[in-house]
C-alpha cells in the first residue's frame, strides 16, 4: 500500500489504530490484575478488573477527541514550547476530573446490575492518585500525537509559501505566490499554485491537495486565501476552498448547502455561508 492510499483512507486507519490500542492496553492491564488476584488469592471476581480496566479505558477513548480539540486551540510550538505545555498541564485537571467521575459512574451502573455497591474509597486521596496516572497517560496520548504527525510530515513533506528572500527582490509576488515550497526528506522542491485543486484544514495545518498529493502547510486557511489568486481560488467553508478550474458540478442540497464535485470525483462541501460568493465567482 502506497502513502497516498493510506492518506485516502486515513481516517479509518487512525480509528482502527486507536481502537485497537485500547483493546489491547485493556486486555493487558485486566491479565496483570488478574494474575495479581490469582497469586495473592485478593478474591476479586474475575469480572471486576475487566470493569475496572474496561470503564477507565472506555472514558480514556472517549475523552480523546477533546485533547485533539484542544491541542488544535493550543497547540505546542517550537517558539512557545513553555507557553503550550504550560497550558496543556493546566487542562490535564479537568481531563482527569471527567475521566473519574465518568468511570465512576460505569462502575456504579455495573455494580449496581450486579446487586452489589461500588465503593471509590476517599475521594481526596483518590482524586490525587487517579490525576497522577492521568497526568500521564495525557502527556502520553500527546506525545503519540505529535508523534504521528512527525512522521507523516517527513513521509508527505511539508509546504510552505515562499517569502521575502533575505537578500535583494524577491523573484514573483510576495503577495501573490505563483509557486510553493515543499520539503520532503531533506530535499527542496517547487509546487505551482494553480496546481493546487482543493485545500482542507487540518488541525495545525492546511493539507494543500495537488493531484494525488497531500502537502500540509502550517498556516491557517484564511491566510492562505488572502494570498491565492481570488479569480482562481474561493471559499466554499470555513475548512475548505477549492481551485476554480477544479470544479465539475455543484449540487444544491435540501438544506441550503451545497456539494461541489471536482473533475478529480472528489466532493467537497459548500456551507451556505459562501454559496452565494462561489455562485457570483463561476457568473
Amino acid at each position: 500500500m502506497t502513502l497516498q492510499d493510506y492518506l485516502s483512507r486515513r481516517r479509518v486507519f487512525e480509528v482502527g489504530f486507536w481502537g485497537l490500542f485500547f483493546l489491547v492496553q485493556w486486555l493487558a492491564q485486566s491479565a496483570v490484575v488478574l494474575m495479581e488476584n490469582a497469586r495473592l488469592d485478593l478474591g476479586f471476581a474475575p469480572w471486576m478488573p475487566l470493569l475496572w480496566e474496561g470503564s477507565s479505558l472506555a472514558v480514556q477513548a472517549a475523552l480523546l477527541p477533546l485533547v485533539l480539540h484542544w491541542d488544535s486551540r493550543f497547540p505546542i510550538r517550537t517558539g512557545h514550547l513553555k507557553h503550550g505545555l504550560a497550558i496543556h498541564a493546566l487542562l490535564t485537571v479537568p481531563w482527569s476530573l471527567i475521566h473519574v467521575l465518568g468511570m465512576v459512574a460505569i462502575r456504579e451502573l455495573a455494580y449496581g446490575l450486579q446487586g452489589s455497591s461500588y465503593d471509590f474509597g476517599h475521594w481526596p486521596s483518590e482524586l490525587f492518585y487517579e490525576y497522577l496516572k492521568d497526568f500521564r497517560a495525557y502527556a502520553g496520548y500527546l506525545s503519540l500525537i505529535y508523534l504521528y504527525r512527525f512522521i507523516l510530515l517527513r513521509l508527505q513533506g511539508e509546504a510552505s509559501l515562499l517569502g521575502r528572500p533575505d537578500e535583494g527582490e524577491p523573484v514573483e509576488s510576495v503577495e501573490r505566490p505563483e509557486r510553493l515550497l515543499v520539503k520532503k526528506f531533506g530535499r527542496e522542491f517547487l509546487v505551482n499554485v494553480k496546481d493546487i485543486e482543493w485545500a482542507e484544514v487540518a488541525g495545525n495545518y492546511v493539507n494543500l491537495h495537488v493531484g494525488n498529493r497531500i502537502y500540509p502547510l502550517r498556516d491557517t486557511l484564511s491566510n492562505l486565501y488572502r494570498r491565492l489568486d481570488p479569480d482562481k481560488f474561493v471559499r466554499v467553508h470555513r475548512s475548505y476552498l477549492v481551485n476554480l478550474d477544479s470544479v465539475a458540478e455543484i449540487e444544491p442540497l435540501e438544506t441550503g448547502d451545497a456539494r461541489i464535485h471536482l473533475t478529480s470525483r472528489i466532493q467537497v462541501p459548500v456551507s451556505r455561508r459562501y454559496r452565494e460568493s462561489l455562485r457570483n465567482c463561476l457568473a
